[in-house]
């Protein structure tokens, strides 16, 4: 396991319980250094939407509890907020919310000559993804989604 995987993993652990007591969901939780700078990233969300207050309620006890365990070395700056409306779906969970609803992305290899998509998600499984494209389904591997994430249209 990669450093950043195991500091998402255990900020993951102490996360769970603030989450919990305020029935929220945790959507992701990234280590990232970007431009030079660590960013460690909880991405929260609940029905009705998260709100500046919320972010803040959840940002500081976490700080208290990552201070307590001191577990990342590293200078970072620690963001928790929405994941937005264009977030990828990455877990099972977002799958499973997304079911019969319009998704767009990108295969990293293309599908029928292409390499981006928009229709509707059928099914999933750990492996792959099924949709429904101009009125047949395919069904493509997970790994060969470079991105998927609700169509949003304006």
């Amino acid at each position: 396991m990669t450093k950043a995987k195991e500091y998402e993993a255990r900020t993951e652990e102490l996360l769970m319980p603030i989450i919990e007591a305020n029935q929220f969901e945790l959507v992701d939780v990234e280590y990232v250094k970007e431009a030079g700078t660590w960013y460690l990233r909880a991405y929260i969300d609940k029905p009705g939407g998260i709100t500046i207050d919320d972010c803040e309620l959840v940002s500081r006890s976490l700080n208290e509890k990552i201070d307590e365990e001191d577990y990342i070395p590293d200078a970072y700056i620690l963001e928790v907020s929405s994941p937005g409306l264009d977030r990828p779906l990455k877990k099972d969970k977002d799958f499973a919310r997304s079911l019969n609803k319009e998704v767009e992305g990108k295969f990293f290899k293309a599908v029928d000559g292409q390499k981006e998509f928009v229709g509707v998600l059928k099914d999933f499984t750990k492996e792959t993804v099924t949709l429904e494209m101009e009125d047949q389904e395919i069904t493509v591997d997970r790994k060969n989604l470079a991105l998927i994430r609700l169509y949003i249209e304006f």
